[in-house]
């Protein structure tokens, strides 16, 4: 019988890990190319021998999405497998349209064939859009499980965007190992508040791999969430992240929804700056789609260091990239703290912009009257540091997870806006943690 011939759809993420755990070893089907979007530059390369496995030995080449259409005929496809995250449905069911004019049926790959079985329980951090509030949210799931006696390891969703082979599993016990792995902005924002809190994170390509390593160390996994994915490990606990700020998307965005239906705990973030009336809608979804879930109200509470120094002054917000990009978001914490603390303006980057940054602006033009922090490699960070150079501001207002001098010279006045989050009334993470697992010592 012929091998199933499959092109996989993805953004170096999700693509790669249902190749790993579905289709690398299985002789019924025959691999044939990814392609690749979201990401810059990740198209052009290949998925390595060394991960690909022996039906692979000179690896699978690795397209940009546009080429769709011309690689389903050329390999004559029979099934695209749709394999990223955080798009609208209508999105999904246009590259299906795509997919099956071509001649090719379409696929997701579901929970039952893509989630690996930890030996140790694993606690999930996912959410329904990029940006609802992942981080601060496993932060505090990380502080939590700590105060109850537990070694916590925490297993980020895949950022590979360098090499793959030498990326397949890897380990992030100290700030040296982020200058050894040579990792982006983007995989600094995830990885360094965990590692300011003393806990080792592990990241890369081969996720089971990577599980069974992670599972030496701890005595919890905790995935946190990349996007609006669901998690690559079965979870004995599913955290789901929803943001009233967008309404409705909760259930109209591809896998978010999947997330908000498996959840066994879900958090409306933002509570403090959301409408009345998008509270009301984001409750209404939670009551239709997931009435049995445990529901926690929550704020993301904003801090700096010195709010006089930015009052009256002409202000540059850098926000988090992936948030304002394919997540959608016109502002972030830094727009908020801009405002509260009495900003005479925001300075528009976008006539300074260059290259790649000018780029991103043009691919997203709903973004606002900010930048985003966009360093996927050392050129797009050169470009970053070289516009926030070229930018008339007073101050710069550092809204990203990490701080970005660290990577980048700023040459202004600057600031770091920190959010973390916190309950409102009850239940909290910690009673709800504290309920499920007890305390190490019991």
């Amino acid at each position: 019988m012929p091998k199933t011939r499959v092109l996989i759809m993805g953004a170096a993420g999700r693509d790669f890990h249902n190749f790993n755990v579905f289709y690398r070893d299985n002789d019924a089907y025959d691999v044939v190319a990814f392609t690749a979007t979201q990401i810059p530059d990740i198209e052009g390369r290949t998925y390595p021998a060394e991960l690909a496995g022996s039906l692979y030995p000179e690896g699978i080449p690795i397209y940009a999405e546009t080429e769709l259409d011309r690689l389903i005929r050329k390999h004559n496809v029979d099934e695209v497998v749709f394999s990223y995250s955080d798009v609208s449905h209508e999105t999904v069911m246009h590259k299906a349209s795509q997919a099956l004019a071509a001649g090719a049926d379409f696929k997701l790959l579901g929970p039952n064939h893509s989630m690996l079985k930890s030996t140790k329980p694993v606690v999930s951090v996912c959410a329904v859009r990029t940006g609802s509030g992942k981080s601060q949210t496993t932060r505090a799931v990380s502080d939590a499980l700590r105060s109850l006696g537990y070694k916590i390891v925490v297993i980020r969703h895949p950022m590979p965007y360098g090499n793959l082979a030498e990326q397949a599993v890897q380990r992030f016990g100290s700030y040296e190992d982020l200058d050894k792995h040579k990792v982006t902005i983007e995989e600094r924002e995830e990885y360094e508040p965990h590692l300011d809190r003393g806990t080792v994170v592990y990241a890369g390509v081969d996720y089971e791999k990577i599980l069974r390593a992670a599972e030496q160390e701890a005595d919890i996994v905790l995935w946190d969430g990349g996007n609006n994915d669901f998690p690559f490990y079965r979870p004995d606990l599913a955290i789901v992240v929803v943001d009233p700020l967008r309404p409705g998307h909760e259930y109209r965005y591809h896998p978010g929804e999947t997330n908000l239906r498996m959840a066994d705990v879900i958090v409306i973030n933002k509570v403090d700056s959301a409408t009345p009336e998008g509270l009301i809608e984001v409750r209404e979804s939670i009551r239709r789609y997931n009435p049995t879930a445990t529901v926690i109200e929550a704020a993301s509470p904003i801090f700096v260091d010195d709010p006089a120094a930015i009052r009256g002054k002409k202000v540059l917000v850098v926000e988090d990239g992936p948030t304002l990009t394919h997540g959608e978001m016109s502002y972030g914490a830094g727009v908020v703290a801009a405002r509260r603390f009495g900003a005479a303006s925001l300075v528009d980057p976008r006539p300074y912009a260059v290259k790649s940054i000018t780029e991103t602006y043009e691919k997203y033009p709903t973004t606002g009257t900010l930048l985003p922090a966009m360093g996927y490699g050392e050129s797009q960070q050169d470009d970053l540091e070289e516009t926030i150079r070229n930018t008339p501001a007073d101050i710069v207002l550092i809204a990203t997870p990490i701080d970005l001098t660290r990577v980048i010279r700023i040459d202004k006045p600057h600031q770091r806006v920190r959010y973390e989050l916190q309950e409102i009334g009850q239940p909290t993470v910690a009673e709800i943690l504290k309920s499920k697992f007890g305390r190490k010592e019991d």
